[in-house]
């Protein structure tokens, strides 16, 4: 039983692969695409070790796996496409030092590179799931869009999965490495955030305001 071998793990992720197998593991990543808290970097090794034990196939896991990454970023582009750009320009404009030419900037940006954005992105912790969004907002393609996911999700998973399963014992030590690279990628996000509201800030001074 998975249950046995993954006491550690979040108990509903273990208790839906006890019932569900490979399935389960599936239907606990969409949910992980849906709620980004929910721990990947759990699901996807652990997936892996019950392969090793023999609890799950291997070629399962990786399929179900990524057929709930895409199943998750699909219902987050829906989002996307029903919110629209007018909601979003509308909301975005009323955030403190955010201005409708930020906005233009961004669709202008994700137009040019949004293929990329959307496969690479399948890869960073956080922009997993929220690439999609914009995804959505945009309107690419649906097969573009169900390609990149795919594609950027099969290799994620790939990677978390094969660790697991020849980490064996020690799969929980794949965790360490995630928390290490969530932390860089936060700590650039943050960065780029206190670049912007400064530059933004400078921008709107009561200097600049004398000077226009």
């Amino acid at each position: 039983m998975i249950e046995s071998i993954g006491s550690t793990a979040p108990g509903w992720i273990t208790a839906l692969m006890d019932t569900l197998g490979a399935p389960g593991a599936g239907v606990a990543i969409a949910a992980e695409n849906l709620f980004p808290p929910l721990p990947s970097e759990v699901i996807l090794p652990l997936a892996g070790f019950a392969a090793g034990r023999g609890s799950l196939h291997l070629a399962s896991a990786l399929a179900w796996t990524t057929l709930g990454s895409v199943a998750g970023a699909l219902a987050l582009y829906g989002v996307g496409a029903l919110l629209g750009r007018d909601r979003t320009v509308a909301i975005a404009s009323k955030l403190p030092l955010v201005k409708v030419a930020d906005i233009e900037k961004t669709e202008r940006w994700f137009r040019r590179h949004g293929t990329k954005a959307v496969f690479f992105g399948r890869m960073i912790p956080l922009f997993r799931s929220f690439v999609s969004i914009p995804a959505g907002i945009e309107r690419m393609p649906v097969p573009v869009f169900l390609t990149l996911t795919t594609l950027g999700s099969l290799i994620w998973n790939t990677v978390f999965v094969l660790a697991g399963y020849l980490l064996g014992e020690k799969w929980e030590e794949v965790t360490g490495y995630v928390e290490v690279y969530s932390k860089v990628v936060l700590a650039a996000v943050a960065l780029a955030v206190a670049v912007f509201v400064a530059a933004r800030v400078s921008r709107t001074g009561p200097g600049t305001r004398r000077r226009e």
